[in-house]
């Protein structure tokens, strides 16, 4: 099963088969909540940690959370982003944007935001998962699409020029890293266009 599969429209999918990524993904973020504080402190993005061999951080750090609320506000973020683009991409090519997505965030974090100790939760991978919807949306007209990207990048813009969106830290329990938002919206927006070109390439061969 090879990327030259990718090109095909991806048909609905009946049911909860839809679904089954999130659902994976929070089912995976609810266990290691259950871990509390132990947990996020072994599995939270660390620089000093990772630093001194403990590389697993780079992943298990976006599935980590501040506590229940923090993690209640970013699966309401996941439900909300998936019922919007969730039926653009097929699961394979999902999963590839997620990769990419959180290598680019932990670069992104990693060089251009040195002074950034620890980080955790699923934000910048949401971002990530919206900005590649939207983009795949917006090969053809849709204005929904139109709204929601300018709406995104009005928010991305308002957090790098004025910090976090008002009441956003009370609610998450704790700071708030915009950088991860940015650099997460930044790997969904290269993932699908890498996608793109790959198919396109692959089709003309």
């Amino acid at each position: 099963m090879g990327l030259d599969k990718l090109d095909r429209k991806p048909e609905a999918v009946p049911g909860a088969g839809r679904w089954l990524l999130p659902v994976l993904v929070l089912l995976v973020a609810i266990l290691l909540a259950l871990g509390g504080e132990t947990a996020q402190q072994w599995l939270r993005f660390d620089r000093a940690a990772i630093s001194s061999g403990e590389p697993w951080r780079l992943v298990t750090g976006h599935f980590v959370h501040l506590g229940w609320s923090h993690f209640a506000l970013n699966a309401a973020g996941l439900v909300l982003v998936w019922y919007l683009v969730g039926d653009v991409f097929d699961w394979i090519r999902w999963f590839l944007i997620g990769v990419f997505t959180v290598i680019t965030m932990d670069i992104g974090l990693w060089l251009f935001d040195p002074g950034l100790m620890w980080y955790v939760g699923l934000s910048g991978l949401l971002h990530g998962i919206l900005a590649a919807g939207l983009m795949e949306k917006l090969r053809k007209p849709d204005k929904e699409a139109l709204i929601l990207m300018v709406l995104l990048l009005g928010k991305l813009a308002w957090e790098q020029f004025s910090g976090p969106l008002p009441g956003s830290e009370s609610t998450a329990g704790g700071t708030v890293v915009v950088d991860s938002h940015l650099f997460g919206a930044l790997g969904g927006v290269v993932a699908a266009i890498l996608l793109r070109i790959r198919v396109r390439h692959t089709a003309s061969i």
